[in-house]
């Protein structure tokens, strides 16, 4: 097998950003079902970025203190390393979580030339205005965001106590969508920065 077969078959390395922070969050019983989703694709490794295990202030400076350099070592070499993105957040105030904007912030050429997919809950919108906004985000980040989402509307009645999914039927094919996009992106991003780095 040659270096080109090679990479076109690796799997692409996917990470996942859970972008809530908050005290009884239920960005978990999201995240362990959207991980349940991907156990049985070969075509993605996952890596989990919760950013309540991270404790980033939410002022930036030039000259990050050995603190901050310390909490950014936990994320930064997982999103340079990432061919891909998956986004599970939450919708505050008709838009995203300042844990997820911080992030976003902290980097730059992590971001590039890769694509980003979205997981969005909460009540009636499901998520989805702040999904919207962090595509203009996501934008100014030089990443590519797929079209499909999985959206929960009112999340919490569609779980029951156990964290499983009462009718996951519409929201097993929505995440399987996502990913197919996610992995023709990845792939064809990844393939195209081998033969020639992006901005270069």
């Amino acid at each position: 097998m040659d270096l080109t077969t090679a990479t076109q078959t690796r799997p692409l390395s996917l990470a996942l950003v859970v972008a809530s922070d908050r005290d009884g969050r239920f960005a978990p019983v999201i995240t362990d079902w959207f991980r349940s989703r991907l156990a049985g694709r070969e075509d993605f490794t996952v890596t989990v970025v919760d950013l309540a295990e991270v404790d980033l202030p939410t002022s930036l400076s030039y000259r990050p203190s050995p603190a901050v350099l310390a909490e950014l070592a936990k994320v930064t070499p997982v999103l340079e390393a990432a061919d891909a993105f998956v986004v599970i957040t939450p919708e505050y105030n008709h838009s995203f979580p300042a844990s997820l904007k911080n992030l976003i912030d902290r980097h730059y050429t992590e971001w590039q030339a890769k694509p980003v997919g979205f997981v969005s809950y909460g009540g009636i919108s499901g998520g989805l205005r702040a999904v919207e906004q962090l595509r203009q985000v996501y934008a100014e980040m030089h990443a590519v965001t797929v079209r499909e989402t999985v959206s929960f509307h009112h999340a919490h009645s569609q779980f029951d106590e156990n964290g499983q999914h009462k009718d996951p039927a519409g929201a097993d094919l929505a995440a399987e969508a996502l990913l197919d996009q996610l992995g023709w992106w990845g792939r064809a991003l990844r393939d195209a920065k081998s033969v020639h780095p992006y901005g270069k």
